[in-house]
């Protein structure tokens, strides 16, 4: 494997506060793809880092009193103790507000409008602050708030510069659907659909209304839009277009992006016209991965959010559970591009079924009964019987599942082919019953076999266990006698390398079992009492997701309300509308022959949720088509504190047409 690298990065961080659990899933998962990736001899490059420019990072320092170079300096690092607390072994960590990657952005800004792909216009149209994005009108929710984060959008007109997109459609497009770029290969479709078909847009490429940004080298009353800037990291960080790093040639194209949904739109459209603008290879994949959803007491599930209180400290839970519990529970739980949902019931059953009742106990099962019948020393006599050549044959196809899983970014995967060899070898151990073999001492031979494939099958499965889950690994491996350096790639694909005479030594419990109900209490008990004080020590910006009423509209006379003709009605069906995840389209019996009527509701409620029941509608608003669909109504509904919706029940005996007065 001479000569051969891999490179894998995380999207740059925006610092926006203390990082909670829901930050660390790229970061572990990027990082135990490295580890997995140097065990197999590959010359690795990881490369994380911070976002650092931007009108609302300007906005906040201010409100804080501080620049904005002082206040992402103190985000940063706290960004980089997490890393390090979590056991990140990144190669490389920029910031865009590193000299070097500051320079090199204006050469390729400079160099995308010496090619004519770069423009100056005048922008006018939607933006939204919170995520530094500017939306077409066609392009925004169905209540026309930014799509992304459902937050409303200013109006915005300055001077600009634009990126043209429409010479790089087909490519993009072919890049999407004929290739495997992205990943998981269903998102291309929506992609497509959502951004290519109908046209691409010339993306707006500079600000002037603010001023923490890259200036453009040639006009320094701009600055370079986020999205330029902090995509071209990739390449800036490895020496491209600067002197600070040469390793441009060496590492790109880049194997792995990987990304949350949430950016997946800037990563696998923008950054691809870039490079094909620029002339640049492009990356060979690009893994998108949902979110890490927090799961409240009633079941349900909500984006993690540092104002609404559920953030979950990842020091605090690596303090009582081990960093590798936790970089193992996130990474089992979410399979790729699909959400996984948070709540400590979950993380502590996770480690209780998987860590505790079956990787630990395998481990402290085998130990003892080596130390037990043998001193912990095995005797060289050895006996094949019944069973061996099964968990033989499991072990061994073990290390190519895993590389498969790896290879595809699909690490919930290879943690389920790992356990099913854990499963396998503790069922190994009640078929063979060891305990029974110890009481005669004929079958010593035959126990001493029993005990040492245990002991093989441990050490392959911790050794591809060990990029995972790299703090643990080691613990085991001093148990079962065995060498850290002979817990490699080549040796976890075959057996017998451990000697016969294998010395074991007991040790401590590596995942103690953790008692559900007092570890519930203490944890909510930890968590009330944090959240007053974190929701008080939030600015003014971040609070933005806290639920405080709208402001009171103008005042309305008896006869403007009366202009709204509010009825209730019967949901008789319901469906979600073909070309949106957001939109039900419900059948009614308003109590007049029937309407339909649409509704953003589908992230809220599912069609089989308000089949049967009475709503109240808005039945003489002016018909009106969403996603080509018409829509004859509106829907009663309440915000919630998390930006969600409720919708509002009537007493469900009203007859239906009945008028709310």
């Amino acid at each position: 494997m001479d000569n051969k690298t891999f490179y894998i990065t995380t999207p740059i961080y925006y610092p926006s506060g203390n990082p909670h659990i829901g930050h660390c899933y790229t970061t572990v998962a990027c990082d135990s793809i490295a580890r997995y990736k140097r065990m197999q001899g590959y010359d690795v490059m990881f490369l994380t880092g911070t976002d650092e420019h931007g009108q609302k990072i300007e906005q906040k320092a201010a409100e804080k009193g501080v620049t904005p170079k002082e206040y992402v300096d103190e985000i940063v690092e706290v960004f980089k103790k997490l890393w390090s607390y979590m056991n990140i072994s990144y190669d490389r960590y920029i910031r865009t507000t590193d000299d070097y990657h500051v320079s090199a952005v204006q050469k390729i800004f400079k160099d995308l409008y010496d090619k004519g792909y770069i423009y100056k216009g005048e922008y006018k149209g939607k933006y939204c602050t919170p995520c530094e994005s500017f939306w077409t009108e066609s392009q925004l929710d169905e209540h026309g708030c930014c799509p992304e984060c459902h937050r409303p959008v200013v109006e915005a007109k300055e001077e600009a510069y634009f990126f043209k997109m429409a010479p790089f459609a087909e490519k993009i497009e072919k890049l999407l659907l004929e290739t495997d770029y992205l990943r998981p290969k269903y998102r291309a479709q929506e992609l497509v659909n959502n951004f290519i078909k109908p046209g691409l847009e010339d993306l707006c490429v500079s600000r002037t209304s603010f001023t923490w940004g890259i200036p453009v080298s040639f006009d320094d009353k701009h600055v370079v839009y986020v999205w330029i800037d902090a995509l071209s990291n990739y390449i800036t960080a490895l020496g491209y277009d600067n002197a600070a790093y040469d390793d441009f040639s060496k590492f790109w194209p880049a194997d792995v992006h990987m990304v949350a949904k949430d950016i997946m739109r800037f990563h696998a459209i923008i950054w691809p016209a870039m490079l094909i603008a620029l002339d640049i290879p492009l990356p060979k994949h690009l893994a998108v991965h949902g979110w890490i959803t927090f799961q409240n007491k009633n079941g349900e599930n909500q984006k993690m959010s540092k104002s609404l209180g559920n953030v979950v400290d990842p020091f605090m839970l690596g303090e009582r559970y081990g960093v590798d519990a936790i970089r193992y529970h996130i990474m089992r739980e979410m399979a790729l591009g699909a959400d996984s949902a948070f709540s400590n019931e979950i993380m502590i059953n996770r480690i209780n079924s998987d860590l505790a009742n079956g990787f630990g106990n395998l481990v402290s099962r085998t130990v003892a009964m080596a130390d037990k019948y043998f001193g912990g020393t095995l005797p060289a006599e050895r006996e094949v019987g019944d069973f061996d050549q099964s968990l033989n044959e499991c072990i061994l196809a073990l290390r190519e599942k895993v590389d498969v899983c790896v290879n595809e970014t699909r690490l919930k995967n290879a943690l389920e082919e790992i356990f099913i060899a854990v499963d396998r070898a503790n069922k190994y151990i009640d078929e063979t019953e060891p305990w029974k073999l110890g009481k005669d001492e004929s079958k010593k031979a035959r126990l001493a076999s029993v005990l040492y494939n245990l002991l093989e099958a441990i050490r392959v499965i911790s050794t591809l266990l060990s990029p995972f889950m790299p703090t643990t690994m080691p613990k085991v491996w001093e148990q079962i006698g065995v060498a850290a350096d002979a817990c490699n790639y080549e040796n976890a694909g075959k057996l017998g390398v451990l000697p016969l005479d294998v010395t074991v030594h007991k040790g401590e419990i590596l995942f103690p079992r953790i008692d559900m109900d007092k570890e519930i209490d203490e944890l909510n008990a930890i968590i009330e009492k944090n959240m007053a004080a974190a929701k008080a020590d939030l600015s003014e910006s971040e609070k933005t997701d806290e639920f405080t009423p709208d402001e009171l509209g103008s005042e309305i006379t008896i006869d403007d309300f009366g202009k709204a003709d509010l009825r209730v009605a019967l949901v008789k069906s319901c469906e979600k509308v073909k070309k949106s995840k957001k939109l039900l389209c419900l059948q009614l019996d308003d109590g007049f022959g029937g309407r339909q009527v649409v509704s953003g509701i589908a992230e809220w409620y599912k069609p089989e949720d308000l089949v049967g029941k009475k709503i109240i509608i808005v039945a003489n608003l002016k018909p009106a088509k969403l996603c080509g669909v018409e829509s004859q109504g509106m829907i009663l509904a309440a915000d919630t504190p998390d930006g969600g919706a409720s919708v509002v029940f009537p007493d469900q005996s009203l007859p239906c047409g009945s008028k709310i007065r």
